[in-house]
């Protein structure tokens, strides 16, 4: 585990593997912590620098006063990655990691040769949406959304079994100031005309049981890139490299030799 102090903010990350290996660098979800990847790592192939890191206000990293915006978060994984000298990555995000994804390879298409986009979309919800939950947020605490979350994360079969628990405890451990100042940066992106603008190898991934980024959302996100692929997930939510990590891995590591990265 390694903190990273640009100043303004602490941010926590870690980096698995070689050196030398082709850099994989991964994005979580609104309310996890980097902790999300884990299931799909042993089933990825040997030799990537697989680079994960907390955003602001989640896990181990620094929680600044809010709101944040969506360019600010760009900004923090452009310094880690810059602090890290990370170059030509695949770059996999999933949901405001996936916002944070099409930011930055806008921003420094240097950083990024193909992205992963993961149940995530050019623009999520509506300010109103989200400014429900942070008023939520702001009266009850994340407890006050914790079941309503784990409906939209996970699939029926899933919030059955004893694992869930696990997962519900890292969402209601985040800061509530941290989780109130992403969902500001999401109320306030909508990226379908910059996103329209790339040209990378792209990877779609959707949950077919995801109730915070459905399937159509993804799907039109990924389209806006020339050439992109889709790939949907059955029997998985908002997280299937959680509930699915083999097949995750599996998909994952195809797009990987597809763009020569392995």
């Amino acid at each position: 585990m390694k903190i990273l102090d640009l100043g303004h903010v602490r941010l926590h990350y870690r980096v698995d593997g070689p050196d030398a290996g082709a850099p994989l660098v991964f994005a979580n979800s609104l309310g996890t912590d980097l902790r999300l990847w884990d299931p799909i790592l042993p089933h990825l192939p040997e030799g990537l620098r697989i680079v994960r890191f907390d955003k602001r206000g989640h896990g181990l990293s620094s929680c600044p006063s809010g709101p944040y915006a969506m360019g600010t978060l760009v900004k923090d994984t452009e310094s880690l990655l810059d602090h890290l000298g990370i170059r030509d990555s695949v770059f996999v995000g999933l949901s405001i990691g996936g916002m944070i994804a099409q930011g930055l390879a806008v921003k420094r298409l240097d950083m990024i040769r193909a992205m992963v986009l993961s149940n995530t979309g050019a623009k999520i919800g509506s300010p109103a949406l989200w400014q429900e939950r942070i008023a939520s947020v702001e009266k009850g605490g994340i407890e006050s959304l914790a079941d309503a979350t784990m409906a939209r994360w996970f699939s029926r079969a899933f919030q059955s079994k004893p694992e869930l628990e696990l997962w519900r405890n890292m969402l209601t451990r985040q800061e509530d100031q941290g989780y109130i100042g992403c969902s500001a940066a999401i109320s306030g992106t909508d990226f379908y005309t910059t996103t329209a603008g790339l040209r990378l190898p792209t990877l779609g991934i959707a949950g077919a049981d995801d109730g915070a980024t459905p399937p159509d959302l993804v799907r039109e996100t990924t389209e806006l890139v020339p050439g992109s692929q889709f790939h949907l997930i059955r029997k998985a939510g908002h997280l299937p490299c959680v509930e699915q990590p083999v097949e995750y891995a599996d998909v994952l590591t195809r797009f990987l030799k597809e763009v020569g990265h392995v």
